[in-house]
């Protein structure tokens, strides 16, 4: 943990800035790399009866670090979405608590 989920982002451009960004949220939360996972959630928009692209979206699920360092990384994961060519991206934070987070049937 964290796990991010990349909405209507192409693939190719995801791959080429995962590993400088989980860099970055690495230093960030001083949080070993295997804790961190990438999905790339492949979903298609209608509107108006007609596919079109959905709007970058970041959801990032995690254990609450405080204010700062939400803020920190929301900059640091919309640095790398516009470094691939994205104007705008929305990013989400959903804090977990760690009573209701099971690993191998263990809670934190």
């Amino acid at each position: 943990m964290p796990a991010l989920i990349l909405k209507s982002i192409d693939e190719n451009k995801a791959c080429a800035f995962s590993k400088i960004l989980i860099d970055d949220l690495e230093k960030l939360l001083e949080c070993p790399r295997d804790y961190f996972s990438i999905e790339l959630s492949q979903s298609k928009f209608i509107l108006d009866g007609e596919f079109v692209d959905g709007h970058p979206t970041v959801e990032v699920y995690w254990f609450d670090r405080g204010q700062a360092a939400q803020d920190t990384a929301a900059k640091l994961i919309t640095q790398h979405v516009n470094s691939a060519g994205y104007s705008s991206v929305d990013v989400i934070f959903y804090h977990l608590d760690k009573e209701k987070y099971y690993e191998s049937g263990e809670h934190y």
